[in-house]
């Protein structure tokens, strides 16, 4: 019954991913932003929703033991970085690998891309820099907690501030179909889009809070600690829009919406989680978090490089999905 319901919870957050991307298409279309601005702000933080639930229910309202609430929020903080910077941009590639082929091009739009992964590169050293910064100086960690939402803070100013030119540029967020409500007879008007919107992010965040129940008492069963589950389990779950999302827009060539998506999220979740990790937990570099943060950094940096270098092809995204691979044989082994 525990695996039942992990499928039918898979399949409702397939249907809302669609639904969500859907109308999230259409109100870009509607209110004139870039697609950068529709992928890194709106559904990266949107769909981010259930993923930053998990951590602060088990730090502010989670189990009476505060060891087991403080593993669980600790993992489930920097275990998402993981996994979207590893395998969720490696799946992107595999699910287009059989219609562009191993050499095949991706083709985000490039400042966008260069500075999320700016922002979250600089935002995440922060966080594996506060890990040895000894609890005494409590000013000092919550000094770099500021700092941390402070760069969420200018990565968003800046984001929205060079919509414009994308525009201009030809990168408008354009809808690829009528949108779903439309098809049952209701007008497409702002009001509509809202309300598709708030079903899709209602189902997606009801079908991720399901997944995690059933990964939860699964993993129990299997004898999964508390930080690995955490680190392991919880974001294979709660990463599941991103990466559906993501390969919804690139199978449909939108590139810079599928990048967006993840990366976008990779600030939100490598900038205000982390900040609110080092204010209340212990926040530190045990085995298994330091080893998840360097690999996440190397993985970002690897993205970093080949976008300054010039172009992304599909097996350069392979070695995200090697990265993550490792950190499994390592921590597992």
């Amino acid at each position: 019954m525990v695996f039942l319901e992990l499928l039918v919870m898979l399949i409702v957050i397939l249907i809302a991913a669609e639904v969500f991307t859907n109308a999230l298409e259409h109100l870009g279309e509607k209110l004139g932003i870039s697609e950068g601005v529709t992928g890194s702000l709106f559904a990266a933080v949107g769909t981010a929703l259930p993923e930053t639930s998990v951590p602060l229910l088990a730090l502010l309202a989670g189990t009476q033991n505060a060891a087991t609430n403080e593993e669980i929020g600790v993992g489930a903080i920097l275990g998402a970085p993981l996994m979207l910077a590893t395998l969720s941009i490696c799946l992107m590639a595999v699910s287009v690998w059989r219609s562009r082929g191993t050499q095949g091009h991706l083709r985000p739009e490039r400042t966008g891309l260069a500075r999320d992964l700016n922002f979250f590169i600089i935002a995440f050293s922060f966080a594996a820099i506060a890990m040895f910064v000894p609890h005494s100086l409590s000013v000092v960690r919550y000094g770099l907690g500021f700092c941390m939402v402070l760069i969420y803070f200018v990565y968003v100013m800046l984001t929205l501030r060079a919509s414009k030119a994308l525009v201009d540029d030809g990168h408008a967020t354009e809808a690829g179909g009528e949108m779903f409500l439309c098809k049952l007879g209701l007008p497409n008007n702002t009001v509509v889009i809202y309300i598709q919107l708030f079903l899709g992010l209602a189902l997606l965040v009801a079908g991720a809070k399901g997944f995690i129940g059933g990964v939860e008492e699964a993993s129990h069963l299997l004898g999964i600690s508390a930080l690995l589950l955490s680190l392991l389990i919880i974001p294979i779950a709660t990463e599941l829009p991103e990466k559906v999302n993501s390969i919804l827009w690139i199978r449909k060539g939108k590139d810079t919406l599928a990048f967006g998506n993840i990366t976008g999220a990779m600030v939100f979740q490598g900038t205000l989680l982390p900040a609110i990790g080092i204010m209340l937990t212990p926040w530190e570099p045990r085995r298994e978090v330091l080893l998840g943060i360097v690999l996440t950094l190397v993985a970002a940096i690897w993205l970093r490089y080949l976008v300054q270098k010039g172009g992304l092809r599909v097996w350069h995204l392979l070695v995200n999905g090697a990265i993550y691979i490792t950190y499994l044989f390592l921590v597992l082994a």
